[in-house]
């Protein structure tokens, strides 16, 4: 039997049409001339247009694909942005007002943020936005501008920060009712998670399946996971990304967490991030590891030509000690943030700092002279990941600007020392709106619309009664 003959490919040079590589591309395109090849390619019929509020909840609109591309102007209303966590508002006072010009935001889709949506059943896109005014006016209290403030005052001083969050957050059984304290997950082996399993691969292993969701669907959006570790709490993990560009990083952040609590209710589990969301186990954070780079000759500010620390190091260092304290409310968001800060949960409770020393606020972790960082270790894994990148970030650079001097390195455990951070969100709230060098880099209308709503926050805690209470003093006083 002759062999059969294959039927000869066609060349490009005889006309062979080939995908665009930016439409392979998971994430993001260039101009609005790329988008529908990009959405067609995948076959994509809704698009998710979204943009993070104060908490960093995704708020925005879902249209059809063909309604996204056609010129649609999108807009949200104001007073989104100027929402408390449990859907009020606050009141005017202490230099906050509502404007009058009080109307529609609009949308501005950042296309290099184009991604799908892969737990979605039908064939689903997300962008994230920036919001301007109707003239085209960047709004100065959105989370994603206020960071962008804080970058440009780097870039016109020749300076280029770099970041890698890293981030924890609990697996913990459906609990419906408030009421009721969160418990461990059951893992694969049947049996409640413990703690004490840090860095325990059998304790990652216990959630293989939703973990393999976890990587499919960033996978699936071109988020990059670096490692990913149990820590010690039960039923607590750590992300780690990679080191990148401070805005890019936070839309990582914002999109994880939406992909982790995804994947984990498939599984019928909720994924919190929370700061301290169970008594007795350790607190969620949010590391933040900073270096910054002269944007002319790409080399880390930190290190001298002869690898030694040089005094912008310092600087930086001195702003973070001086101005972190200050700007701990956009570390530590809620009241239940400050259950995390205590010499019980293994966080810091002060502002020192120390070279690879985790009991420290800041540490400088072991690396190369090019690699010089500083890790902030304050924020927990409740804060928007814009607003704590940002003010991290500004708090470094007012040290830059101003050559503030750290305090000596501490060689010691420094969290068994008197807690000399704010106790409490209302000390915090004050703290933040005296401080005229944040109110500088971070926007005036930003700090009196964010203050406003932590305090409007903390009416509403009040008025709940804790088991505490109804323990100790029901039946005492």
């Amino acid at each position: 039997m002759p062999p059969v003959k294959k039927e000869a490919r066609p060349s490009s040079r005889a006309g062979r049409t080939r995908t665009p590589a930016f439409v392979k591309n998971r994430r993001g395109v260039k101009n609005w001339k790329e988008v529908s090849a990009w959405l067609d390619w995948r076959g994509i019929e809704d698009i998710e247009c979204i943009t993070p509020d104060q908490a960093g909840i995704a708020r925005g609109k879902m249209m059809p694909s063909k309604k996204f591309t056609s010129n649609t102007s999108l807009a949200l209303p104001s007073a989104v942005f100027m929402t408390t966590i449990s859907g009020g508002y606050p009141e005017d006072g202490n230099g906050f007002s509502y404007p009058e010009d009080d109307g529609d935001l609009k949308l501005m889709p950042d296309l290099g943020t184009l991604s799908e949506v892969p737990w979605e059943t039908d064939p689903t896109a997300q962008v994230i936005c920036d919001l301007v005014h109707q003239d085209g006016r960047s709004v100065e209290f959105t989370p994603r501008n206020v960071l962008k403030r804080v970058i440009a005052a780097y870039h016109a001083r020749g300076l280029k920060p770099v970041v890698a969050p890293e981030i924890e957050f609990y697996l913990v059984r459906k609990n419906p009712d408030p009421d009721y304290p969160l418990t461990p997950p059951v893992g694969r082996s049947g049996r409640p998670i413990g703690g004490g399993a840090g860095y325990s691969i059998a304790g990652v292993n216990e959630f293989d399946e939703l973990i393999d969701d976890i990587y499919h669907f960033s996978e699936a959006q071109g988020l990059e996971i670096d490692t990913l570790i149990h820590e010690e709490g039960a039923g607590q993990l750590e992300i780690n990304l990679r080191h990148g560009d401070p805005v890019e990083l936070a839309d990582q952040v914002f999109l994880f967490k939406r992909t982790i609590r995804e994947a984990a209710l498939k599984h019928e589990t909720y994924a919190t991030f929370m700061a301290k969301p169970m008594q007795g186990q350790p607190g969620s954070a949010m590391h933040i590891h900073q270096s910054v780079l002269n944007t002319r000759t790409g080399r880390n500010v930190f290190t001298n030509e002869d690898g030694s620390e040089s005094a912008a190091f310092f600087h930086f260092i001195g702003g973070m000690q001086q101005h972190v304290p200050n700007a701990l409310v956009m570390f530590a968001p809620y009241v239940n943030s400050y259950r995390r800060l205590t010499q019980a949960a293994s966080a810091p409770v002060n502002n020192k700092w120390g070279y690879d020393n985790r009991t420290t606020a800041f540490r400088v972790p072991r690396s190369d002279p090019s690699a010089r960082r500083v890790e902030n270790r304050i924020p927990s894994s409740d804060a928007n990941p814009y607003l704590a990148l940002a003010a991290s970030l500004a708090c470094g650079l007012i040290g830059l600007t101003r050559k503030l001097k750290p305090d000596d390195p501490i060689l010691t455990t420094a969290n068994e020392d008197e807690i000399d951070l704010p106790r409490g969100l209302l000390e915090a709230v004050d703290l933040f709106e005296d401080d005229k060098d944040l109110r500088e880099v971070l926007g005036e209308s930003f700090v009196t619309t964010y203050a406003a709503i932590k305090r409007a926050e903390f009416e509403t805690f009040m008025e709940v009664i804790s088991p505490w209470e109804r323990e100790y003093l029901l039946l005492n006083v």
